[in-house]
């Protein structure tokens, strides 16, 4: 087994929370994303970070806007999850989503959604590391969706035993 395929399988086994990314394009035009490359970088100030592959088609968009919302999407989620993963689909059509007071989509009954403005970019391979400061917060207290081995799941209830 190459380290590439060795390197996908330890991380295809690394269970995460699922987002989704949106932005508003120069022309208005509501773009997103499904992204697993998320974490908290720091409080103070409040700062997250997720990444973006270098082949998709809204790469520069997403690179150079100044600002985005990441959508931390609730256990029931995982056809939004899909809808924002797919090609060719109008994402924003299918959803249920409204504009922010800052100009950012949004979508409904996610378990949260940070709204940030772009702090920084870091190369980092075949990806780009965008990290945002946050402006404002939503939290709506549902269970989060979760990723491992290409499935979606909630937690399972054996979590809280």
């Amino acid at each position: 087994m190459s380290k590439a395929d060795l390197f996908k399988e330890v991380m295809g086994n690394y269970p995460t929370g699922v987002t989704v990314v949106t932005m508003m394009d120069d022309e208005g035009v509501p773009l997103g994303l499904t992204v697993n490359s998320f974490a908290s970088v720091s409080l103070d100030p409040m700062l997250l970070l997720w990444s973006i592959d270098k082949r998709v088609s809204s790469y520069n968009k997403f690179t150079n806007t100044d600002k985005f919302a990441v959508h931390v999407l609730a256990s029931d989620q995982a056809e939004v999850c899909s809808l924002f993963a797919s090609k060719g689909l109008d994402r924003f059509k299918n959803t249920d989503w409204k504009n922010s007071e800052h100009n950012l989509p949004i979508i409904a009954d996610c378990a949260g959604v940070f709204q940030c403005e772009t702090f920084k970019t870091v190369d980092a391979g075949d990806h780009m590391i965008l990290i945002g400061k946050v402006i404002d917060i939503e939290s709506n207290k549902k269970e989060p969706l979760l990723y491992h081995k290409r499935k979606f799941d909630g937690i399972p209830a054996s979590f809280y035993e």
